[in-house]
C-alpha cells in the first residue's frame, strides 16, 4: 500500500489528515456517490473466502486459505491495476458470511467471493448480490464459465461446427460446473448433459441440480459418464474424477476435451489426443490452459471503471467474445486461447465488460 500524495510536511498532513479530510468525511456524508471519487473504492475489490473449497484441497480452514486469497490480490493488481484485499473469514454459516461481508462492502468497490464450497457459494452469492450496490463475483463459478466459453468458440471454430450443433457433457457439478452449463447454454450451445458422481443429473435430483436437469439433456441421456460420452463432441472435466480412455472412444471423432481438474487432469492429454483434435487443460505444463487470471482482472476493472453495480450475463459473455478474438485470427489446435500472461487480455476484456453495461 503506498499513499498517493506527498506526507513530507505539516500542511501535507493537515490536507491528508486532519483537519482537512474532514471537508471529504462531510462531502461524502451529503453524497454518498462521491466516495467513488474521493476513497480507494473505484479501485478496490476484496477476495472473500471460508477456505471450504481452496483449490484440490478442499476444506482446509481461512488460514491455510490465506495465501491463494494472497495471490489473487497479486493478479488482481498485476494484470489489472485493481487494488485486492484478501479476507478469510472463520465462519462456514452462510447467514453470517452474507452479514460479515455486507458489513465490510462500503470499504469496497466490488467483491471476488473465492474458494466457498457448493452449493453454499450459490445462496451466498445470490443473497449478497440482492442486498449490495457493487458487482459481487464468484470467480470459482463465473470466472471458469467464461474461459471455458471463449475456448469452446473457438475450438467449434477450428473445428468447422456452430455452437448450436454441439453435444456438451460436463463432468462434475459443483460451483464451476452448475456455471459452465449455464453459461454454454446462454452462448447457444446445443445439448448441454452434466453428469456427476452419481451419473446423469435428472430431475429426480433436488435442490440446484433438479433446476439444472430442467435446462439440459435434451436428449434425454441416462447413465453413466460413458453413456454420456456416445455421440458427444465435447467433454469438459471440472470434477476432478479420473475418466477412462473407453468411454472417450464413444465420442463423435474429431472434437474436443477440456480436462480442467488440478493437478491431475480428468483426462491426460496424451490420452485424449488419441480420440479428439483439441485438447485443453488447466495446467500451464499443457497447451491451451483454461486459467481464470484470463477473466477475472479484466472483469473487474470493466465494472470498476463502469461504476457497475452487478455482473450481468451479458458482461460475462462480453468478456468471453474478447478473450476468444484475440487468436481468432490465428487458431491451431494448441491455441484456442490466449497465453494467461498476454498482457492484451485485461484491458481486452475490460473494454468488453464496460461497453456492455
Amino acid at each position: 500500500m503506498q499513499p498517493t500524495v506527498a506526507l513530507d510536511s505539516r500542511e501535507d498532513l493537515s490536507l491528508a489528515y486532519t483537519p482537512g479530510v474532514a471537508k471529504v468525511c462531510e462531502a461524502i456524508a451529503a453524497d454518498p456517490s462521491l466516495a467513488r471519487e474521493y476513497t480507494w473504492t473505484a479501485n478496490t475489490v476484496a477476495v472473500v473466502t471460508d477456505g471450504t473449497a481452496v483449490l484440490g484441497l478442499g476444506d482446509i480452514g481461512p488460514r491455510a486459505a490465506l495465501p491463494v486469497m494472497e495471490g489473487k490480490a497479486a493478479l488482481f493488481k498485476k494484470f489489472a491495476n485493481v487494488d485486492a484485499v484478501p479476507i478469510c473469514l472463520d465462519t462456514k454459516d452462510s447467514d453470517e458470511i452474507v452479514a460479515a461481508v455486507r458489513a465490510l462492502a462500503p470499504s469496497f468497490g466490488g467483491i471476488n467471493l473465492e474458494d466457498i464450497s457448493a452449493p453454499r457459494c450459490f445462496d451466498i452469492e445470490k443473497r449478497l448480490d440482492e442486498v449490495l450496490d457493487i458487482p459481487v463475483f464468484h470467480d470459482d463459478q463465473h470466472g471458469t464459465a467464461i474461459v471455458v466459453t471463449a475456448a469452446l468458440r473457438n475450438a467449434a471454430a477450428l473445428l468447422s461446427r456452430d455452437l448450436g450443433d454441439l453435444r456438451v457433457v460436463i463432468s462434475g457439478a459443483g460451483a464451476a460446473g452448475v456455471a459452465v452449463t449455464n453459461m454454454l447454454l446462454a452462448a447457444g450451445v446445443g445439448d448441454v448433459v452434466v453428469v456427476d458422481s452419481r451419473g446423469v443429473i435428472g430431475e429426480d435430483r433436488g435442490g440446484v441440480k433438479a433446476e439444472l436437469a430442467s435446462r439440459t439433456n435434451r436428449s434425454g441421456v441416462t447413465g453413466s459418464i460413458g453413456d454420456a460420452l456416445a455421440g458427444a463432441d465435447v467433454l469438459i472435466g471440472v470434477s476432478g474424477g479420473q475418466i477412462a480412455e473407453e468411454a472417450l472412444t464413444r465420442m463423435n471423432p474429431g472434437g474436443a476435451i477440456f480436462a480442467l481438474a488440478n493437478p491431475t487432469p480428468e483426462v491426460h492429454p496424451e490420452i485424449g489426443l488419441r480420440h479428439v483434435k483439441v485438447m485443453a487443460t488447466g495446467r500451464s505444463d499443457f497447451p491451451n490452459q483454461i486459467n481464470n487470471v484470463l477473466a477475472f482482472p479484466g472483469v473487474f476493472r470493466g465494472a470498476l471503471d463502469a461504476g457497475a453495480t452487478r455482473v450481468t450475463e451479458r458482461m460475462k459473455l462480453a468478456a468471453a467474445g474478447a478473450i476468444a478474438a484475440l487468436v481468432a485470427d490465428d487458431l491451431r489446435p494448441d491455441q484456442i486461447i490466449p497465453s494467461a500472461l498476454d498482457p492484451r487480455v485485461a484491458p481486452a476484456v475490460a473494454a468488453a465488460v464496460a461497453a456492455a453495461i
